[in-house]
């Protein structure tokens, strides 16, 4: 009995301990920037670091489906760090679409931004460190945007040799489509969402799904932050404006075309799919009408098998 009683008096000493956990922070909007800011950190972290180990190693040390794997797993570590707290948009297009259809508020918008190009930007300067050697080692110290040896790459997408500007952009629009279609799927509660749980490795899957059916053209960068402040991170490290004057001035197309294909892509699932999902109450009424038809039958059934026996 003593024994008893001392357990259930380290049990509600415990529980005081534990309701009486200080929080650090309250404010909502540090706390999801902060969120925003790490979970994209850890996705560009993973993608930058398989592209620098795929360029430097000279194909080695892995190959394109290792960058679409880098991407991929990275978005999904991504989500794991900061859905539950920011939604681990870790894109702009996609922060844009949000607000766009009323899911999250335009106030938001360039808190959701800023904390995105943080981390991309820190992301680029902590692959650049890991990699300093190896990209000096491959280029012989000379930091070019195009050429056989050119390395701005790693860092920032740039367009193949025969793509042209408006090409490019309507590459750009469709892939972001694409991802945007599949988010609003993935997550419509009425139709067939990913199942609790499995949403990081679902939204993982279908970046590594855009990097190997969508991503020869320009680098499926799909995302303005993701693209922007790694380039502008490289201007500052050593390439210079090229990266900017490079492929016809391509920088804007990543920055401006895939809101446009996010809006485009949710717009479309919600025009065809989503608006005519009947009302949550008339779904149940339907199944319960079902499962009683199905009842019937089966009685029915056993009726006619009674009859002939």
């Amino acid at each position: 009995m003593k024994d008893l009683v001392q357990s259930v008096e380290l049990g509600v000493s415990q529980q005081k301990r534990v309701s009486g956990a200080r929080v650090w922070l309250k404010n909502e909007l540090v706390r999801v920037g902060l969120a925003e800011s790490l979970c994209t950190y850890v996705m560009m972290v993973f993608g930058l670091g398989s592209v620098a180990q795929v360029v430097t190693g000279q194909g080695e040390f892995g190959q394109y489906i290792s960058i679409n794997l880098g991407f991929g797993l990275g978005v999904a570590m991504g989500v794991h760090v900061g859905g539950k707290v920011s939604g681990a948009h870790m894109n702009a297009a996609v922060s844009f679409t949000m607000c766009t259809f009323g899911r999250l508020g335009w106030k938001m918008l360039p808190l959701y931004v800023l904390a995105q190009l943080i981390g991309s930007f820190l992301a680029a300067v902590t692959i650049y460190g890991v990699y300093y050697e190896a990209i000096h080692d491959y280029c012989g110290g000379n930091l070019t945007v195009t050429g056989p040896k050119a390395t701005a790459g790693i860092f920032a997408t740039y367009p193949a040799p025969y793509l042209s500007l408006h090409a490019g952009f309507i590459d750009q629009v469709i892939g972001t489509a694409m991802l945007l279609l599949c988010l609003m799927a993935l997550s419509d509660q009425k139709n067939k969402p990913a199942a609790t749980g499995s949403e990081p490795v679902a939204v993982g899957l279908l970046v590594l799904l855009i990097g190997i059916s969508l991503g020869s053209n320009s680098g499926y960068a799909i995302n303005p932050t993701r693209d922007i402040a790694p380039r502008v991170f490289t201007a500052i490290a050593g390439w210079g404006g090229d990266v900017f004057r490079s492929g016809n001035g391509w920088w804007w197309v990543p920055v401006v075309a895939p809101p446009i294909g996010g809006i485009l892509g949710a717009g479309l699932y919600k025009a065809l799919v989503e608006m005519h999902h009947q009302p949550l109450l008339e779904q149940k009424e339907q199944l319960v009408e079902e499962f009683e038809e199905s009842l019937a039958l089966a009685k029915g059934e056993n009726i006619c098998a009674n009859v002939v026996v």
